[in-house]
């Protein structure tokens, strides 16, 4: 826990003894990743590896050696990461050497990034029967939010949801603003979009919601609805923003596209004082060399062990 001068900085993220709607089954599995991993104080590292398939080999040209989902993986555990996040084909290959080591996050939708994202809609690829299988702790939906495909986006969800509640399943949604007319409200991370994506995850009966930290520029307000045209925001207002929008549903904050250490820690930091459960960093961490890849993770839980 951070000391008092700290606690006066940053929002109090949701606990999980408060989130008393949590079935048996899912407090027990979020019990787990939050304190019997990690920093073991209720926050969250999620280290992703479903880019394969959402952006194609392309990301790991960076860093050969993660090309082989191993790296992710032994990476994942001697960094003290609270999950791996992957789809169902890794989990089928890999997962049973790393059982009960690293808790498992399936992915139960995705897409490639061949077809333009005018109107994006993720495919199931799997069920939450397929999590039970493997031994996972939560699964994970991407709902692209604003899509004009959100009818058959929401439906698919819908299932996905209640097949999680009765499995005891915790359900994590990537929430993504994505679509023609999202595109048009300042762009795919502007503060409205990416607040209403939170908002959404959460209206929809998600227990942990993935987004990225909202953009703070001129283009931003571009085409938003009043009153966020008008809105003077920083990036951590426009984070505190986002966390109190998803209400009970936790917030992880993404880490995108790789960017120099510095920055990933001032981003990191940043996300947990805005008030969030964790971090979910990806290419920014795997794309690294092992040794550098492991001195950020350290950076990480150093910083988490604060919150």
């Amino acid at each position: 826990m951070a000391d008092a001068s700290l606690q006066q900085e940053w929002v109090q993220r949701p606990l999980l003894q408060d989130l008393d709607y949590l079935s048996t089954g899912k407090r027990a599995r979020l019990e787990r990743m939050l304190y019997q991993f990690g920093a073991k104080n209720g926050t969250l590292m999620v280290l992703p590896i479903d880019q394969g398939l959402e952006h194609g080999p392309i990301d790991f040209f960076d860093n050969p050696d993660s090309l082989d989902p191993d790296y992710q993986y032994r990476l994942a555990m001697a960094g003290g990461y609270n999950g791996i996040a992957l789809h169902y084909g890794l989990a089928e290959k890999y997962q049973p050497h790393y059982a009960g080591k690293i808790p498992l996050i399936l992915k139960l939708n995705g897409k490639t990034n061949i077809p333009s994202d005018d109107v994006p809609l993720s495919p199931l690829t799997g069920t939450v029967a397929d999590a039970v299988r493997f031994g996972a702790d939560a699964v994970g939906y991407t709902l692209y939010v604003g899509s004009s495909a959100q009818y058959e986006d929401f439906s698919q969800f819908l299932r996905v949801r209640d097949e999680a509640g009765r499995f005891g399943m915790p359900v994590i949604v990537w929430a993504y603003p994505r679509g023609e007319f999202a595109k048009k409200r300042g762009g795919i991370d502007s503060p409205y979009n990416i607040e209403y994506a939170a908002r959404v995850a959460c209206e929809l009966g998600a227990d942990i919601v993935k987004v990225n930290l909202p953009k703070v520029d001129a283009k931003s307000h571009e085409g938003a609805p009043a009153p966020y045209d008008t809105l003077d925001l920083t990036v951590a207002e426009a984070a505190r923003r986002v966390v109190k929008a998803a209400g009970r549903t936790l917030v992880l904050f993404s880490g995108g596209s790789r960017v120099p250490d510095a920055d990933l820690i001032a981003k990191a930091r940043l996300a947990m004082e805005a008030g969030a459960t964790g971090l979910i960093f990806g290419r920014n961490v795997w794309q690294r060399q092992w040794d550098n890849a492991m001195a950020i993770s350290q950076e990480f839980q150093r910083l988490m062990a604060q919150f």
